[in-house]
């Protein structure tokens, strides 16, 4: 039961790379760029990473690394390794969203957010964002709560192909929750997302911007993009 219990580190940390690194020679580039590499790879064993590319569908990030650790301070660590590589000197954190993993309070069973974590693959696009409700949502009753949020989720598992990770960062960071989706078609996370919108729980969201979509590449086919 401890072992259940005990909540997961999880960071979307989004790199934005300086021009100037474009401008470089491609061998200097070259081994920047496997410097990054062996970076992250030195750390699988205690910082689990996934890749991803954003050129061109942020004007802000170019690449978006996905961690998940027992504690933050693994995370800071391999964040603060990265930064000092031969590409890292050139990139700046754009954001860092972040939280802690947690059984839901609207649910009794085991949560879809516990089997995305853990699944062996990723799919093709992520989308990460903030989320802030609203100070009215928490004066509600429970039992108000809880009807809208089995709306919501009704609502949800009509898209079975379209996984979601929520992550706590209440008290921890300036949002609330950081929410996360996994799909293999756009398309099908912006029907979600529209379906969601016309539930009642919309009434009580704060804010949940920036959005960032990012597409799912292999580590090398990420950093090339980025230069």
């Amino acid at each position: 039961m401890a072992d259940e219990a005990r909540s997961q580190f999880v960071q979307y940390l989004m790199l934005r790379v300086d021009p100037l690194w474009r401008r470089l020679e491609p061998a200097v580039r070259e081994a920047g760029r496997a410097d990054l590499t062996n970076a992250l790879n030195a750390a699988g064993g205690v910082v689990a990473s996934d890749s991803y590319s954003t050129v061109g569908l942020k004007s802000d990030v170019d690449l978006l690394l996905w961690w998940r650790a027992e504690t933050p301070e693994a995370a800071q660590e391999l964040a603060a390794t990265v930064l000092r590589t031969g590409m890292g000197r050139y990139c700046s954190v754009a954001h860092s969203l972040w939280g802690i993993t947690r059984p839901s309070v609207y649910t009794k069973r085991r949560s879809a957010q516990d089997d995305a974590l853990s699944a062996p693959t990723r799919l093709k696009y992520l989308i990460v964002y903030p989320f802030v409700k609203t100070v009215d949502w928490y004066l509600l009753s429970r039992e108000v709560r809880q009807q809208m949020m089995n709306d919501h989720m009704r609502v949800g598992h009509g898209f079975e192909d379209v996984r979601q990770v929520l992550v706590y960062s209440t008290g921890l960071d300036d949002q609330e929750f950081v929410v996360a989706y996994e799909t293999d078609r756009l398309e099908r996370h912006h029907e979600l997302v529209v379906a969601l919108r016309a539930t009642e729980a919309r009434r009580y969201t704060l804010r949940d911007t920036p959005i960032v979509t990012a597409i799912h590449r292999p580590l090398e086919e990420v950093l090339a993009l980025a230069g």
